[in-house]
């Protein structure tokens, strides 16, 4: 495992495709082990930055508190309040901040936007989340899938709405994994078909990538149902529009039959109970969406410790 994440020393995480299955792995291992208490990496006087220009509870908390627990501090630099949110080119602003950071975690619009960071900071930059993927939710999803049946080996992985930048690295960190991975969602809202071929290429066969029109047949046998809000930062106003056209992929205990016996429920939250998940499901004993939400935290810690060279 440590060849593994050596290799990770130093570089950007802007896509569950920045990995390879083996470097996944490794990482949900160590966040498991940090978790456990059996592995404790320190990143003493390392200091991570937030560019964060959508709303954030769990990903700057969770960024926030896992640098802490490392022993490194975190700055807020909140576009609104910074030159960052005033026209600075992208590229000065990530060539200054590589002067005074050890990292920075940036959650923005454009997926361009994040590579311009990438390209001229001297840092690690990490997606914290893009309109084109959200890949450190996608550690923690698979991370407590892991924990929930101890191995991801020959699991299956449905995914229910709006083929979103969640979608995309469910899609791409599932393949990497070997999990079996359906999209079930209505048409029109399918992920992009450039994300949804990367993921059959890296999946080679090994896991099944699936897109389905029809909610129950996806979640036929899955071990894990996952859903997420059907408006996404940004498409507020097309949420009424939205309502209509995924009626019927409502996560209810109705859909939940045609899952495995003991399969999971997960959310990325926030959540509409009653529109993308029922109050009932959220609250039962198939819901791991709350040990999921924590499972950043941890997921999080892994990356830092590894991209800073600490995961020992």
């Amino acid at each position: 495992m440590a060849a593994e994440l050596s290799a990770l020393n130093g570089l950007d995480f802007l896509s569950s495709a920045d990995l390879n299955g083996a470097q996944t792995q490794a990482l949900l291992t160590l966040a498991a082990d940090i978790k456990a208490g059996r592995r404790n990496p320190r990143l003493d006087g390392k200091v991570l930055g937030l560019i964060f220009s959508k709303a954030s509870t769990r990903t700057r908390v969770s960024f926030t508190v896992a640098m802490a627990r490392l022993g490194g501090q975190t700055i807020d630099l909140n576009p609104s309040v910074s030159q960052v949110g005033r026209g600075e080119p992208i590229e000065d602003t990530a060539r200054v901040l590589s002067r005074y950071l050890n990292a920075v975690a940036i959650r923005t619009f454009a997926q361009s936007d994040l590579q311009a960071y990438a390209d001229a900071a001297s840092i690690p930059i990490i997606n914290a989340l893009t309109d084109l993927e959200h890949p450190c939710q996608a550690l923690a999803d698979y991370l407590t899938m892991q924990e929930a049946f101890g191995s991801l080996e020959g699991l299956t992985m449905t995914y229910v709405g709006d083929g979103n930048n969640v979608a995309h690295s469910l899609l791409i960190a599932g393949a990497l994994l070997g999990v079996n991975v359906r999209i079930g969602c209505p048409a029109g809202f399918y992920p992009l078909e450039k994300v949804v071929d990367q993921a059959k290429a890296i999946a080679a066969g090994r896991s099944e990538i699936v897109i389905s029109e029809d909610p129950a047949e996806a979640v036929r046998g899955a071990h894990a149902v996952y859903t997420d809000v059907w408006a996404s930062m940004g498409q507020e106003e097309e949420q009424s529009t939205r309502v209509q056209a995924f009626r019927g992929f409502c996560v209810d205990e109705s859909l939940m039959r045609h899952a495995d016996a003991k399969a999971i429920v997960l959310h990325c939250l926030p959540a509409h109970r009653g529109e993308e998940i029922s109050a009932e499901v959220m609250e039962s004993s198939a819901s791991r969406i709350f040990d999921q939400a924590e499972n950043r935290l941890h997921a999080q810690q892994a990356l830092l410790a590894t991209l800073l060279g600490a995961e020992g």
